[in-house]
Formats: C-alpha cells, structure tokens, sequence
C-alpha cells in the first residue's frame, strides 16, 4: 500500500498518473503542476482513498488507486478501482492483476460489498484483464440494460 507522505510513494503516485495521464487511454494530457503538487496531500487526507503500486527493483511500474464508497442496498462499503495503471514497458505481465488481488484483500479487510470500476469499452486488453479478475457489466433487471457510466463536470 502506498503512504502518500512518504516521498518516494507519493513521487510514484504523481509519476504513474501522470504516464497514464499522457497516454491515449487516459486522456492524452499530462497533470496539471498544480494538481502533481497538491495530489499526494489531497489523497492522504481522504482515509477513504488507498493506492496499490507496483515495483521492478526499485522503479514503479504500477499503481492502482482506489476510494472507498458506500453501497445503500448492501448497506455495507464499496470500493472503486479509479486508475489502473501500468508502465507500457511491463504490460503483459499480469502486474495489473497483481495489484487487483492486493486491492481486494484490502476492500476485504474493509468489509466491501463489491469492487467496482470503470473501463473505456474500446480497451480490449484492460476488459480482458478485468474480467480474468472476475469483474463483469452490471444490471439489475435485463429489461433495463446494462449500467453505464456517466459524468456532468462542474
């Protein structure tokens, strides 16, 4: 688990965001500097939030953060996969998986209900690996459809 005030963590969190921030699948745009300075102080006040990072030797490579919700129906906590990322130089190596099982032992040890996430639908390899963890679409009633996800930035 990463301490987002331990320097060498929060300067792992910022860095893999940041690469997943640049990339096609993240947006094609790099963090602000404002947000690269303010990010690690913002998660550590949040006891809702963890991140998962992944090492080879001593460089990360992976990161996965996390924030912890509620669900009313299970009347019991959830927690959301927000960014997954991994260093295009080491996927293929099952370490996004790796870094989900560390995340569900801890929504585990949490009480979790579920994990859920979001996936953009033309991220093939990222579904595949998803759904190797066993996540799968949701929906309540067929006749409904499936669940999607949206946003209305302020």
């Amino acid at each position: 688990m990463a301490d987002y005030r331990h320097p060498a963590h929060a300067e792992a969190v910022v860095t893999l965001l940041d690469a997943y921030a640049c990339d096609p699948a993240g947006g094609g745009t790099p963090l602000a500097p404002e947000v690269r300075a303010a990010l690690p102080g913002a998660l550590a006040a949040r006891p809702q939030a963890f991140s998962v990072l992944a090492y080879d030797g001593e460089q990360p490579i992976g990161l996965v953060n996390c924030i912890e919700g509620f669900s009313t129906f299970a009347c019991k906590p959830l927690v959301n996969v927000h960014d997954v990322v991994v260093l295009a130089s080491h996927r293929g190596r099952r370490v996004a998986q790796r870094m989900l099982r560390r995340v569900e032992a801890e929504a585990r040890s949490r009480g979790a209900c579920k994990l859920t996430l979001e996936v953009l639908s033309g991220n093939a390899s990222a579904l595949r690996a998803y759904e190797r963890e066993g996540f799968a679409g949701f929906q309540l009633d067929p006749a409904f459809g499936s669940a999607m996800f949206l946003q209305k930035k302020l």
